[in-house]
Order: C-alpha cells, then sequence, then structure tokens
C-alpha cells in the first residue's frame, strides 16, 4: 500500500511526538529527592553516636574524646578511659598509639624516640605537628608539607590536620606565600568535583576543613548526600557507590562533620586542649 506524501509525513509527526512524549513524560515525572530536614540531620547524629556504643578502636576513641570536648557528647564521656583499656591491651602497637594519645591527653608524656613507631609519611607529619611545641620540627618540614600536599589525597588531608595542629600548638613555621589558602581550596576540590560521591577522602577532607574553621568550603550539597548515604547501622562506608559495611574511620569522620554543621559556632575549644591538667 503506498501512502500520499501528506500522509507519511503525518505518520512520520506522529511517529516523532510519540517518541518525544516517551522521553519527556518521565523526565517531567522524575524530581530530585526532597533535602534532607533538620531532623534527619539530628536522627543521622545520633544513630552515628550509637555505632560506637562499646566501641574498642583506639583511634576512634581519640576523637570521641575530642567531640565529648567539643561538643558534649555526653555518650562518649569515657573514650579516653576506653582508649588506656585498649592500650593496655595492644602491646604490639604501643609506640604509635601512646604518639596519638595527646589528641585526648594534651600532657601525655612523650619520648623523642616514640616518633620511631610512626612509620607512614603521612602519619609522621602529623605527628610532628602534634608535638611541635615540645620537639623541634625538622629543618626540612616545610618542604615536607609542600611534597605531601602536592601529592593530593590522604598526604593533603594530612597536611590540613598538622596546619591545624600547628597552630593549635602555637609554633611558628615559614610556608610559602598563599600555601594555606592554596592547601584550603584543594582540599575543597577533593569534595566538590563531584558532591554526590561520599567516600572516606572526601569525609576526611570536610571534616578537617571544618576543624580549620573553613566550613563555607564544603559544598552544602555534599552534606545533604553524607546524610541520605548513611547506613541502617548509623555508620558510613568507605564509598557510597558500593554496598560495603559501615567503617570506623568514615563513620568518625561523617559524625564529626555532621557535629559542626548541627551546632556551628565562630570558635570551639581546641582538638589539643591545653587548659585542664
Amino acid at each position: 500500500m503506498k501512502l500520499s506524501k501528506r500522509r507519511a509525513l503525518l505518520l512520520a509527526f506522529g511517529i516523532t511526538a510519540l517518541c518525544s512524549l516517551l522521553v519527556v513524560v518521565p523526565l517531567l515525572m522524575h524530581h530530585e529527592p526532597d533535602l534532607p530536614t533538620e531532623e534527619d540531620l539530628q536522627n543521622a547524629i545520633a544513630n552515628a553516636i550509637d555505632f560506637f556504643e562499646g566501641s574498642r578502636e583506639p583511634y576512634a576513641l581519640l576523637w570521641l574524646d575530642v567531640m565529648h570536648r567539643r561538643f558534649g557528647i555526653e555518650e562518649f564521656a569515657d573514650a579516653l578511659q576506653r582508649y588506656d583499656q585498649v592500650l593496655t591491651e595492644q602491646p604490639e602497637q604501643l609506640p604509635m598509639m601512646h604518639v596519638f594519645r595527646r589528641i585526648a591527653d594534651y600532657y601525655n608524656p612523650l619520648q623523642a624516640e616514640d616518633l620511631q613507631g610512626v612509620s607512614l609519611p603521612s602519619d609522621r607529619i602529623i605527628a610532628y605537628a602534634l608535638y611541635c611545641d615540645r620537639l623541634v620540627l625538622p629543618s626540612d618540614y616545610s618542604e615536607m608539607l609542600d611534597s605531601a600536599a602536592s601529592q593530593g589525597e590522604y598526604h593533603l588531608t594530612h597536611v590540613l590536620l598538622a596546619c591545624i595542629w600547628i597552630q593549635e600548638n602555637g609554633c611558628e613555621l615559614a610556608l610559602p606565600d598563599g600555601f594555606i589558602d592554596d592547601m584550603y581550596r584543594a582540599n575543597s576540590a577533593i569534595i566538590n568535583n563531584n558532591p554526590r560521591v561520599v567516600d572516606d577522602l572526601k569525609l576526611e577532607a570536610a571534616a578537617f576543613l571544618y576543624l580549620a574553621g573553613q566550613g563555607a568550603l564544603v559544598d552544602d550539597s555534599f552534606v545533604d548526600r553524607v546524610i541520605t548515604s548513611q547506613n541502617d547501622d548509623g555508620g558510613w562506608g568507605v564509598s557510597s557507590d558500593g554496598q560495603g559495611d559501615s567503617y570506623w574511620h568514615s563513620t568518625i569522620l561523617g559524625l564529626l562533620l555532621l557535629l559542626h554543621v548541627e551546632f556551628p559556632a565562630d570558635s570551639y575549644p581546641p582538638v589539643l586542649d591545653s587548659t585542664s591538667p
């Protein structure tokens, strides 16, 4: 059967219109999920607090102590005592655990040789900063920071934490012009290049930016995604892309971030508290 030219055009137009509807209607019906509410934020914090009930992870306990001092989270009031219990049970980790105990106890005793127990370069950077008021920084420490920052990822986030502790300890350090601002922006870029994805590295960058008083550099949509990507057990996995189990490190960072969002302030008690013996 032959179609007239006019009917063929009408048929082609009808098919095109139908195809367009099949594409457009679902798009019109699709809408972005509602943004998390204040109640969602509070529930996420409460669930993350519950995640650490009875935790024996030593480095988590140090940061739980920070949250107790900074935000008054009573569930974490005994975090340092629990840390000291774990310290006696894991003698193989004693040197490194003893070094980082200062996060919770500013007057933690230390011998210079204890730093030899910190083997990873990125951890040594923050260990030097942690004790810069007691032990002389290496002569090439500025170059160490610059080199680590240029490597990105966790090297960069650890440089950020080191700079926070250098400032809190009142130590002087000559750095290249613009280094601090560039370092803040580089950490922000870790998050904001794709704020819909939540992973351990991005959580660390965001939490440490808030620690540094630079929370404005963290994309609000990333915070929303942190809330909505929380696992049922109150934790976060290494990446929101997968279905992995919750990880204590990611969950510490997620909770630290959300507590700063929930309790904004012009200033907070320092991470390293020199006021209480």
